[in-house]
């Protein structure tokens, strides 16, 4: 199972938070702020935080300005990970991954299943990368935000984490762009 290596240094690393809604305001962002307590409690640094409403081009827009930014190396969105029609940040997600991490949003499932049962089958939670730069959209909720960071992306985003994690290929995420 999952172990940390304590020989080896913690490498913070710089996360941007992007909550979804309609409705939200920063003050009223519980899902966010879960995140962001989350994240920093690790010893990571928030590198920015938004929201925009759920409409796909200005998710999209918002999550290529960050992929853009060699200030971000992972973007994390809450909400719009649903069945209903304004449900589209995974839709908003996919139109910017190069590759997508399939495996996120089984190991998603499979984490919240022992939390609410069946009822994980209405998350549609995934991941990816661009630009060397990792992308995960989660459910609105701070629970979910908070199962998903605590089971899986915590220890992904630790540099100690063996028997592998997210941190250490980071230098290889965009090897593609510079064979020739």
């Amino acid at each position: 199972m999952s172990r940390i290596d304590e020989t080896k240094e913690f490498i913070p690393v710089r996360i941007a938070v992007l909550t979804v809604s309609d409705t939200r305001s920063l003050d009223q962002d519980k899902s966010g702020d879960t995140l962001v307590e989350r994240l920093q409690a690790a010893g990571h640094l928030l590198a920015a935080r938004d929201i925009v409403t759920d409409d796909r081009d200005k998710i999209s827009a918002r999550l290529r300005d960050w992929i853009a930014d060699p200030g971000v190396d992972v973007i994390l969105s809450t909400g719009g990970t649903g069945l209903t029609g304004r449900d589209v940040t995974v839709e908003a997600h996919r139109d910017v991954y190069e590759k997508e991490i399939e495996a996120f949003g089984t190991v998603f499932t499979i984490v919240s299943m022992q939390k609410i049962g069946t009822s994980a089958v209405q998350s549609r939670a995934c991941g990816g990368v661009a630009g060397g730069t990792y992308l995960f959209a989660l459910p609105g909720s701070p629970g979910a935000c908070r199962d998903a960071w605590d089971e899986i992306l915590r220890w992904q985003f630790d540099y100690r984490h063996r028997p592998c994690n997210f941190v250490e290929i980071f230098p290889r995420l965009d090897e593609h762009k510079r064979r020739k």
